[in-house]
């Protein structure tokens, strides 16, 4: 049965790696429908136990703008401590871009954002001036400039997920960051933009710890289903933009 309301945990989603681990051992994918809002979330959250702050949905409901960098982490902060407070059962999964500035500056909007009840986030390795990740044109930072901001999240969260995202395109690049995300203690690895599901099995085999993917209405990850996911050892699944297009 696919993980929904019926196995949500009462822990105001603390628990969010152990549901992660089970996935994993289980050989099953968690589902994390995308929301903008505050209404949106709470249409979702009818049907599903886990919910993912997506910055796209944030930048267009919030400032009617593309997602390319324009959100401030006050604006994460405020809209994740009114879902918390909406929604005390859900897993809340942010999406935190790179961090929105150096390790110090990450670390922070992290450690802030656990207070305000987010199950976990999602730091992503790529450069100013950042780009959804299933547009072409990226530009990532080297990856020792990445560790030392990842590992200052890590540091400094107490119980909070913390899913490492690469924006690499090159497949060997991919698994070389995964790698290293992954012994620098993180809880989850992504990488974003994929083009070919058969590299999650390899990333399956690269790291010992939850995989995830991000889908997108017309991205860059071919149609699948999560049964697909399922097969290739996905145990983390992000609908970033169900409820935002279905709006549109």
């Amino acid at each position: 049965m696919p993980w929904g309301r019926s196995e949500r945990m009462t822990t105001a989603g603390s628990n969010l790696g152990e549901v992660l681990k089970m996935a994993q051992a289980q050989e099953r994918v968690v589902p994390f429908l995308g929301v903008y809002d505050l209404f949106s979330a709470s249409l979702a959250a009818d049907r599903f136990g886990a919910l993912f702050l997506s910055g796209f949905g944030l930048a267009a409901s919030a400032f009617g703008l593309p997602d390319v960098g324009f959100i401030g982490w006050g604006d994460l902060t405020t809209t994740t401590s009114r879902l918390r407070a909406l929604l005390p059962d859900h897993h809340l999964l942010v999406d935190i871009d790179d961090g929105f500035g150096d390790a110090t500056v990450a670390s922070h909007v992290a450690r802030t954002l656990e207070r305000c009840g987010a199950s976990g986030v999602v730091l992503e390795d790529q450069a100013r001036p950042r780009r959804c990740g299933h547009l072409d044109g990226k530009s990532i930072l080297p990856l020792p400039e990445y560790l030392v901001k990842l590992e200052a999240v890590l540091h400094h969260r107490t119980s909070m997920v913390v899913v490492a995202r690469t924006d690499a395109s090159d497949p060997a690049e991919i698994l070389t960051r995964v790698r290293a995300f992954e012994q620098a203690g993180c809880d989850a690895v992504l990488a974003d933009g994929i083009k070919d599901l058969a590299l999650f099995a390899e990333l399956r085999q690269a790291v010992s710890c939850p995989v995830f993917c991000n889908v997108i209405g017309g991205g860059k990850v071919p149609a699948c289903s999560r049964a697909d996911l399922a097969r290739q050892g996905v145990q983390g699944l992000i609908y970033s933009t169900p409820c935002l297009f279905a709006a549109q």
